[in-house]
């Protein structure tokens, strides 16, 4: 028989290493070893670990009020409500604790949109290889069949067109009536750094206007200036009817933020809807913060800038890598796709004291801090292009 090491759920196949303290773009283990995040925590800590403004944002907040409910007003957050909707220009928000419950708020408007419309058995269409989340409903709009086995039966209400085919979205609007919404990553992270044509997110804000469709923006890891700009949709200059944000948004503090505008607006009433802890004063102190810095130190085009030079470095020393599919990037939003597996590179990788990841099993997945300095990305594309060449 097998001894239990640790009582938590073995939910995740977690690496051999524990982590104790962190600095800009550095993590350091319990054996003093130093580590090159070029992961950020899956794209959560874009100003690095440990900011300073951020500490203390936290610590004044924790010593003045942590929690009181959403039974009462609370300041930090109708002011975090009006800097997001005035740099995106949405209307109304609600917050969470993660991306997963943003989504499940989506869903849940784009449900009682139908209602509205007295649409019975409505549909959301999602896409092909994308990730909305773990909970039921979630887990459900995600277009991967592995991760569902086991936790049938599922929600209904959901169909699934491959992404970046917008003559599929067309087909299936003539053939099913029901349909309310479509649930998009304007970036498809998950899956390997997936970019559409530049007028894809165009073609759906138009075909959603024509068959009066809810357009609903997962920027759950595209968001935060990581390609750029505050959201990655802004660079096609559509406004969604909703928009989901959570990770890089309290730089490790948990928070999520459903966003809504237009015709998505007012259809969450008080009893509708709720988060014990969504919203608290803490989270949204560090989001507040976490949005000044970002502001303060035009952290999107220098995204924007970092990672176009990343990537240029890559395809330069991968010019010749015969397992060289393809470099993927929108700003710090970088994957280096290979004609065969890699999933062994996360592992080497951590041997040489760097953390990556591989999506869909062939695709080298970086998201790194958006203060990453330029000579800690020199070191990142020095490390990653020797573990690809060496495969």
């Amino acid at each position: 028989m097998t001894t239990k090491t640790s009582h938590i759920m073995p939910t995740y196949a977690s690496l051999p290493v524990r982590f104790i303290k962190g600095e800009g773009a550095w993590l350091f283990d319990d054996k003093g070893n130093k580590y090159l995040d070029a992961l950020s925590g899956i794209a959560v800590c874009g100003l690095g670990h440990a900011h300073p403004e951020i500490a203390a944002a936290i610590c004044e907040q924790a010593n003045t009020l942590i929690h009181t409910s959403n039974l009462y007003r609370i300041d930090k957050q109708e002011k975090l409500a009006d800097k997001l909707c005035e740099l995106t220009g949405m209307q109304d928000v609600f917050f969470g604790n993660s991306g997963a419950e943003a989504n499940e708020a989506a869903i849940k408007i784009a449900r009682r949109f139908a209602h509205s419309k007295q649409v019975e058995n409505p549909v959301i269409v999602t896409m092909d290889n994308s990730f909305h989340g773990r909970t039921l409903s979630t887990l459900t709009a995600t277009g991967n069949a592995k991760i569902k086995e086991g936790f049938a039966p599922l929600p209904e209400g959901f169909y699934h067109v491959p992404y970046n085919d917008i003559t599929a979205l067309q087909r299936l609007a003539k053939q099913e009536h029901n349909i309310v919404a479509v649930l998009v990553e304007p970036i498809q992270g998950e899956s390997g750094i997936n970019i559409p044509d530049d007028n894809y997110l165009n073609q759906l804000r138009t075909l959603c206007d024509e068959h009066d469709w809810l357009l609903m923006l997962d920027e759950i890891q595209s968001g935060m200036a990581r390609t750029g700009t505050f959201l990655a949709s802004q660079q096609n200059n559509i406004q969604a009817d909703v928009v989901t944000m959570a990770k890089a948004l309290g730089n490790g503090v948990p928070i999520g933020a459903c966003l809504t505008s237009g015709k998505a607006t007012g259809l969450l009433t008080a009893g509708s809807h709720g988060s014990t802890f969504g919203g608290n004063p803490l989270a949204c102190a560090a989001a507040l913060k976490t949005i000044e810095i970002i502001e303060a130190k035009q952290l999107g085009p220098r995204a924007k800038a970092l990672g176009e030079s990343i990537a240029h470095s890559f395809k330069q020393n991968l010019e010749n890598c015969s397992h060289l599919v393809e470099v993927r990037n929108k700003g710090l939003m970088i994957g280096i796709e290979l004609n065969k597996p890699c999933p062994e590179l996360v592992s080497q990788a951590l041997e040489r004291k760097l953390l990556i990841n591989v999506a869909a099993n062939n695709t080298v997945r970086l998201l790194p801090p958006l203060i990453m300095s330029d000579e800690e990305a020199a070191l990142m594309v020095s490390l990653v292009s020797e573990l690809i060449l060496a495969l």
